[in-house]
């Protein structure tokens, strides 16, 4: 980082700053293109990515699903956001901020969107009375840890993993400071998951919310980075984000809208239960080869 820079009076957009992902990012809002979305046979409509945000919404889907509620079945539809497809018209549509993960419910009519990954957890949550408690005591804590963690995991994923992870060159200044507030959040769950086996009470929301991002650090699975920030020593982080992830729900969730990873993992579309054991990539592919 130059030891001589200094803010211009009025900054201006340079695209080929911006690291990784300099194609994708820019100040603006609204769409670069027309693109209508695909709409399959159920009323929930998703267009997501596997990211930690869009796992969220998958795992809570799943769940649903095992609980035994037919109306939570789902057509799950790719969005690319390396190529651009969360600016097409159709997505903008739903979701005006351009990020995934965005759900229309064709129950309605006309469609209701739903944007923000908190904001369809609540919805599903509330459409189909399950994962948040009616209590106003319990309610409350959980919509507590699903704002904490809304508030928290753009320091994580924006702050610690661009720098750590993604930033065209790596500095000190900034991997510290990230680094430093991450190991705090860290800390904070570690704390409070001490005795419990869950964010607040039973399992909700709140465990689905924050798993994806956290559970999933200290699994390794985010930027490389489990050993540079000590993972295993927030013993009470580790033991909940192992029992999150053996549940059968919580797999076949990170399996939906995955376009990275081992090819037996991604299940890029998802538009059926039997799409699990029949239409992962590695199938996919070995089936176009003959």
């Amino acid at each position: 980082m130059a030891d001589d820079y200094t803010p211009p009076k009025v900054w201006e957009w340079k695209q080929e700053s911006g690291g990784r992902f300099a194609s994708i990012n820019r100040p603006i809002a609204g769409p670069t293109h027309d693109k209508e979305l695909p709409v399959g046979k159920h009323p929930l409509q998703l267009y997501s990515l596997a990211t930690p945000n869009g796992v969220k919404v998958t795992v809570m889907l799943e769940e649903l699903l095992a609980k035994g509620h037919a109306g939570a079945e789902y057509d799950a539809w790719l969005i690319n956001i390396g190529e651009g497809d969360q600016f097409g018209s159709g997505f903008v549509e739903i979701n005006p901020n351009s990020k995934i993960p965005a759900l229309a419910d064709h129950s309605m009519d006309p469609p209701l969107h739903v944007f923000e990954s908190a904001s369809i957890l609540f919805y599903l949550a509330e459409k189909f009375g399950e994962f948040l408690p009616t209590d106003t005591r319990a309610r409350t804590e959980v919509m507590n840890w699903v704002m904490w963690q809304m508030g928290s995991a753009p320091y994580l994923g924006g702050g610690f993993g661009h720098f750590y992870a993604y930033a065209p060159e790596k500095w000190q200044y900034p991997i510290d400071r990230f680094a430093m507030e991450t190991k705090r959040q860290l800390d904070v769950l570690n704390r409070h998951l001490e005795g419990r086996d869950f964010m607040a009470g039973e399992y909700s929301i709140a465990d689905m919310a924050i798993w994806p991002w956290y559970g999933q650090l200290v699994l390794g699975r985010l930027y490389s980075a489990a050993e540079f920030l000590d993972v295993e020593s927030y013993e009470h982080v580790m033991r909940w984000a192992k029992a999150i992830d053996a549940r059968p729900a919580v797999q076949r969730g990170r399996m939906v809208n995955r376009a990275f990873g081992e090819l037996h993992t991604q299940l890029r579309e998802r538009h059926d239960a039997s799409d699990f054991e029949t239409k992962t990539q590695d199938k996919i592919e070995a089936a176009e080869k003959g």
